[in-house]
């Protein structure tokens, strides 16, 4: 089978061969990468009947042996190479003698100065770009000759091979990729706290100073003077608010502190944060007790933005009530918090979970606090689904996955 072969330059076949780190050829063989690697070779020999089967990878001036059967894998020079003479043809090459075959007969692996090959069988190694990489080679120390099935098995396992490589190819470039989200996160957590840090005490000098001059006896309670100032004040409030969802959002897929956490511990303590607003809307919120394994801070956060949620999309005709409670199914563990608001329809959840998505444009918010929701989810190696209540409103389930994610442990 001939294979298309790009007739590319040697420095773009060296940069497909540095794009799979095997420039370096025989590093370091412990793992499964390799251990699979070495049973294709093992099967390629035994598919033709040798004794002897290697992966040989051509560098810019060696060979090297990243899977070997029969032999030990080594390196040599490129030019003591018998597959450096053939892997850019584009084929499978068949030598049934090679003292008899020109190209090989003074090779030092047939002469018996390195080795003493007679039998030989080659298939490229080839990108999906067309660069060779090198070879799946076996070879025996006397003639023979292998089937037109044996040589399409060879040809076979060389594409399988090539798979192995294109997989930890893509293994590698996550795990890069998963580096730079990691650090892109943090670097936009620590320009969020520096933002919000930085806008706080302008944003605290405008409420106190609107704040100070409401009070000024001289300013009549109907005024417009008073109603421009209650206005700043409350524009400065939903600034302060918006700025705290920011840093919220930012800072989700952080680091986590994995611990037992008390949900009516946790539920508690957001109910006081949220007295006021609870008590304005005559909300009730009922928590069932369960101990599940998360961020105490981030779980924390995570409540916040939906019991605000529940208050600020609650139905015109009914009083909000809130149920709060959580299962462990097996190795994770489900938290399901239901209110009666107005809910979300099912063509909109998925957007819903978006940064900056607001379904209702006259309802207070930033349309920031279901994604910070689902970003902490993810973070703790989880998920989080929107679904309806019985009789109305909202169900939010969001999953914390085991014993939760860091997300420095995913790289």
């Amino acid at each position: 089978m001939s294979i298309d072969v790009t007739r590319g330059t040697e420095e773009q076949r060296l940069a497909a061969l540095q794009e799979y780190s095997l420039t370096q050829g025989l590093t370091d063989r412990e793992g499964t990468y390799y251990e699979n690697l070495d049973n294709l070779v093992a099967l390629a020999a035994e598919v033709c009947g040798v004794p002897y089967g290697v992966i040989n990878i051509i560098t810019a001036d060696e060979q090297h042996q990243i899977a070997a059967r029969g032999i030990s894998a080594s390196a040599c020079s490129r030019e003591d190479s018998m597959c450096a003479v053939v892997f850019r043809y584009g084929q499978t090459i068949t030598v049934e003698d090679c003292l008899e075959d020109p190209r090989f007969r003074d090779n030092p692996f047939v002469t018996g100065e390195i080795a003493n090959v007679r039998f030989y069988a080659s298939t490229p190694l080839v990108t999906g770009e067309g660069h060779p990489l090198g070879t799946l080679c076996v070879f025996d120390e006397v003639p023979r000759s292998i089937s037109e099935q044996q040589t399409r098995s060879l040809e076979t396992l060389a594409h399988q091979i090539m798979d192995i490589l294109n997989l930890q190819l893509r293994t590698r470039q996550l795990s890069t990729a998963l580096q730079e989200l990691n650090r892109s996160n943090e670097l936009l957590a620590e320009f969020a706290g520096r933002v919000s840090h930085d806008l706080q005490g302008p944003l605290t000098s405008i409420q106190g100073f609107a704040e100070l001059v409401q009070g000024e006896p001289a300013i009549p309670p109907e005024s417009e003077t008073r109603i421009y100032l209650e206005r700043i004040g409350a524009s400065a409030r939903r600034m302060a608010s918006m700025i705290g969802d920011l840093l919220d959002f930012a800072r989700s897929n952080g680091a986590l502190r994995i611990q037992p956490v008390s949900l009516a511990r946790a539920v508690s303590a957001v109910q006081e944060d949220l007295a006021p607003a609870i008590a304005a809307a005559g909300a009730h919120v009922e928590v069932q007790d369960f101990v599940g394994e998360a961020d105490p801070s981030q779980l924390h956060a995570l409540l916040q933005n939906l019991l605000q949620n529940s208050l600020n999309y609650r139905h015109p005709d009914r009083s909000p009530s809130i149920r709060i409670s959580a299962t462990r199914p097996a190795d994770s563990w489900c938290l399901e918090f239901a209110d009666n608001g107005i809910g979300i329809a099912p063509e909109n959840r998925q957007r819903a979970l978006e940064p900056l998505v607001r379904l209702e444009s006259d309802v207070a918010g930033t349309g920031l606090g279901l994604a910070t929701c689902n970003r902490i989810a993810q973070a703790h190696g989880g998920h989080l689904e929107l679904d309806e209540t019985d009789g109305g409103g909202l169900t939010v389930r969001v999953w914390f996955g085991g014993d939760g994610v860091d997300q420095a442990e995913l790289l």
